[in-house]
């Protein structure tokens, strides 16, 4: 079976950059691409106010709720108050990791709470910073999530407690033979060549971009293979090297 891919927009909330935003739906829409859309239920980040803050913003996400796209809770404040680089170990930075059990379940259950009140339902969770533990999975099941959209899989598997992993590995289009690749977007700083290496992309893989739910109907039922393990911190290496890469182009850290 070739590569297919999933698109994710990340830091969706009513202080992101909607110009740039404005310009990305009619090209997801126009395409019948449906795309998950990772929302921070009550944000409190500086970085992510970048426009003042749309009134309509639920309306939107129940626009595209109501269009088949796939609502993530996106953390829930995305406030940084750990130094803990959690599961997948690629930022050393958390709102969840590290914290106790009951106020991770509380802030997971506030969150789903807000969507609820605004008549919107989460499919999947998504850390801020990809950093979350295994606390932060048990709070999930509590809550009723039960589809975490990390990890550097192949695959999308469920694990011995019946989470479904959906994995996320890039942040921009590559060629791949196999596998099941999350491409997930951070839009609020782009300018116009990022805009139309966007729009080339989507139209290059589109006949391989699919849906949420056609991944859990090909996969729902998959168990983890036991080398995929040794697969993600392969590929976790790579990406810290690429990383590690561009800081020292940039002059450090």
């Amino acid at each position: 079976m070739k590569a297919s891919y999933l698109v994710r927009f990340d830091d969706l909330c009513p202080t992101m950059n909607w110009d740039v935003w404005d310009r990305i739906e009619p090209v997801v829409y126009d395409l019948g691409i449906r795309p998950i859309c990772a929302i921070v239920p009550d944000n409190q980040d500086d970085l992510l106010r970048v426009r003042p803050a749309r009134e309509d913003y639920w309306d939107r996400v129940r626009a595209w709720q109501a269009r088949g796209w796939t609502i993530a809770l996106h953390g829930y404040q995305h406030r940084y108050v750990t130094d803990r680089s959690g599961i997948v170990g690629l930022n050393r930075r958390s709102e969840f990791a590290g914290l106790p059990s009951a106020e991770q379940e509380a802030k997971l259950r506030r969150s789903v709470e807000i969507c609820r009140e605004q008549g919107v339902t989460p499919k999947m969770w998504t850390a801020p910073s990809h950093s979350f533990d295994a606390t932060t999975i048990r709070a999930l099941r509590s809550v009723g999530l039960l589809c975490i959209n990390e990890g550097f899989y192949l695959y999308p598997h469920v694990d011995p407690d019946g989470m479904l992993w959906v994995p996320h590995q890039l942040w921009r289009f590559h060629r791949m033979p196999v596998g099941v690749w999350t491409v997930g977007f951070h839009f609020n700083l782009w300018m116009d060549h990022d805009l139309a290496s966007f729009a080339a992309d989507m139209r290059d893989y589109r006949d391989r971009i699919v849906d949420f739910g056609t991944v859990v109907s090909r996969h729902a039922g998959r168990r983890s293979n036991p080398l995929e393990p040794l697969g993600s911190h392969a590929y976790l290496a790579a990406v810290r090297l690429r990383l590690g890469a561009r800081r020292l182009l940039r002059g450090g850290m």
